[in-house]
């Protein structure tokens, strides 16, 4: 196994040593270039209050810089091109920044010198992260290629097409390392043959067992019959893997099919995103800074409401409710309580416009949304996003899974405050409803961006002041 969290924390602190190193030899640069005398070379090697305060923020800036270009995400897919000018951009991003926005107390001196200056910070930024980049990088790859790391890979299904997907696996020089198969809902006697290591019913004790990371689910065209290809994804994500299957011909045509690490074998990645590294970690930053914000502006509207829901009804200020989120995992989503105690009763169900067991303060909150401020609580945890599909309970899941089985393609990403689909659907009160929402997100899933998050947090806000959140 590759041991991700060890290699997350090298980086980490190879960057540290990077930033320290480099502000230290630009203190000195600095004292050079203004003609400094041998007399005060302590003062460079022991750092004044000022340079002494830098060395430390400057190395938390650095770690910050690199954090929103993605680079601590997937660190070991990294190759020699991406590491090279993921290293520049960050290396740019952060020498501009310390001059216009920092503004260093001397880069006013002359335009020669703040130029001089400035390239030669990009170029020791530059030099000194990459090498000691490319050092941890050569390790890692070593690894790989002595089979010290392997990506432990398991196939789903033992038919024909199984098998080829195994034979690519076994000819690959590094990184994957085939496990076996498993078939598919039916008993199979192991067998060293064809590495059978028994069937999808025994499924969480093989993942255990083998240390499984990677799944490949590859079907021939009579097991993926009646939709048994989601009910297998639908099993899998309850476990901590990257699944990815093989194409069929409508993957094909819409381009969702990708040549990966299986080289001429194109697979469809369940659980990767087709949004950049860079935005995914922008997007995880944005949701933690507007949500506290947003929390922080609020508190004063959180007082009102807690005192007229106290007064509208007996119960609760807050209702929590379980629902299912990233991965397939469950949550406790937070509310402001809309309803009278006690309203749902053993069974769940869903709510409409003319629901007599709301309340008329609560009909008010659902009207322009602010039943949903709370939310803001779960995406500063990270249980859930300012744009993403609105998470759902199990109950519910269950229903729609037997008409749509594709549900589980939303485990993909966080659930959102806001999405497509409750833009263009509403409120949904039918099971009808609920799939249609649920095509609206598989689209946003698969268009992802920081532009079309902004652009459904608009429409939302054009939906709030206009009061049609029922």
């Amino acid at each position: 196994m590759i041991p991700h969290k060890k290699l997350l924390i090298k980086y980490l602190f190879f960057d540290i040593l990077a930033a320290l190193l480099v502000w230290l030899a630009f203190v000195m640069f600095r004292k050079y270039i203004n003609n400094i005398q041998i007399l005060y070379f302590f003062e460079v090697v022991l750092p004044s209050r000022y340079y002494l305060s830098s060395l430390i923020f400057f190395p938390v800036f650095c770690v910050f810089v690199h954090y929103l270009t993605g680079f601590y995400l997937n660190v070991v897919d990294k190759s020699k091109i991406n590491l090279f000018l993921a290293t520049f951009v960050s290396s740019v991003i952060i020498s501009i920044t310390v001059f216009f926005i920092l503004k260093l107390s001397d880069v006013t001196v002359s335009f020669r010198y703040f130029y001089y200056s400035l390239s030669v910070l990009l170029l020791q930024m530059f030099v000194i992260t990459y090498v000691l980049r490319r050092l941890q990088f050569n390790q890692i790859q070593h690894n790989l290629k002595t089979k010290k790391w392997t990506i432990n890979t398991l196939i789903i299904g033992d038919g024909e097409n199984a098998q080829k997907i195994a034979a690519d696996l076994e000819n690959l020089v590094f990184q994957q390392s085939f496990v076996g198969y498993v078939s598919v809902f039916k008993k199979s006697k192991k067998t060293d043959r064809l590495k059978i290591l028994g069937s999808f019913y025994e499924i969480k004790s093989i993942i255990e067992n083998y240390k499984i990371e990677r799944v490949i689910v590859a079907l021939d065209d009579e097991e993926a019959a009646d939709n048994q290809l989601f009910k297998i994804i639908n099993q899998l994500y309850q476990h901590n893997v990257e699944i990815s299957f093989t194409p069929g011909l409508y993957e094909i045509l819409t381009g969702s099919a990708r040549i990966g690490k299986l080289g001429i074998n194109p697979l469809v990645s369940i659980t990767g995103l087709n949004m950049p590294d860079w935005q995914i970690s922008v997007k995880r930053f944005l949701d933690f800074l507007i949500a506290l914000i947003a929390l922080i502006i609020s508190l004063p509207l959180f007082v009102f409401f807690a005192i007229r829901i106290k007064f509208d009804s007996k119960g609760s200020v807050f209702f929590l409710q379980e629902r299912i989120g990233h991965h397939g995992k469950s949550f406790n989503i937070v509310k402001f309580r809309t309803m009278y105690r006690n309203a749902e009763g053993d069974k769940p169900q869903l709510s409409s416009a003319f629901d007599d067991r709301i309340t008329p303060f609560g009909r008010f909150l659902r009207k322009y949304r602010l039943d949903e401020l709370p939310q803001f609580w779960n995406v500063l945890k990270g249980d859930m996003s300012l744009v993403g599909p609105r998470p759902e309970r199990q109950y519910y899941i269950d229903k729609i899974t037997k008409e749509a089985p594709y549900y589980c393609l939303l485990y993909k990403v966080r659930p959102g405050l806001t999405s497509w689909g409750p833009i263009k659907v509403g409120y949904t009160n039918t099971l009808e409803k609920m799939i249609e929402r649920l095509n609206y997100d598989i689209i946003y899933i698969e268009n992802m961006s920081l532009f079309n998050d902004l652009k459904i947090f608009l429409l939302t806000f054009e939906i709030l002041f206009k009061g049609k959140g029922m």
